[in-house]
């Protein structure tokens, strides 16, 4: 299903995406298929417990509450916030998690399309400027490989010119 959640009114309705281009597949690692499959198992169980108090709009929302109507922004955001603590990481916004999976995807060599296509962004400048950070590990790893070929191909024996990454303040 193609559709968006959005508070319209003070209530929250199932809605059409904002743009073509946000109605869109994307490819996902094995370990989020299996855990969206474990999600939806426990919607099964969810809907079988809650007997007749299940509220379920049959809009096929993966995440819901126990009785099966959508979740409020605002408990997500405090149950993401727990989970933040409780995992010791830095908090973030929720949505900030769009900006962490571009700079992950960058970080691994995904192209600047791609990235672009998996957020839905009309622009690749958006998806550069705004949501890809790049980290201190790349920006070494990347001035390791300029060189190793300013030193020819950096692996003949004997063409050691000093250690291959040393940090500079600039």
């Amino acid at each position: 299903m193609r559709q968006a959640l959005q508070r319209v009114g003070g209530e929250l309705l199932i809605v059409a995406p904002k743009t073509q281009r946000s109605a869109r597949r994307v490819a996902l690692p094995s370990e989020c298929v299996t855990a969206l499959r474990a999600q939806r198992a426990q919607q099964v169980a969810d809907r079988k417990a809650a007997g007749r108090n299940w509220k379920g709009t049959g809009h096929g929302l993966v995440f819901i509450t126990k009785n099966g109507t959508p979740i409020e922004p605002r408990n997500l955001n405090r149950s993401f916030d727990a989970l933040c603590l409780r995992a010791g990481v830095r908090k973030i916004r929720f949505h900030d998690l769009r900006h962490t999976c571009a700079s992950l995807l960058h970080e691994q060599g995904a192209d600047a399309r791609m990235i672009m296509e998996v957020l839905g962004h009309s622009s690749i400048r958006v998806t550069m400027d705004i949501y890809t950070f790049v980290g201190l590990d790349s920006q070494r790893s990347a001035f390791d490989r300029v060189g190793d070929a300013l030193r020819g191909d950096g692996n003949e024996p004997g063409d050691d010119d000093g250690p291959a990454s040393v940090p500079v303040a600039v």
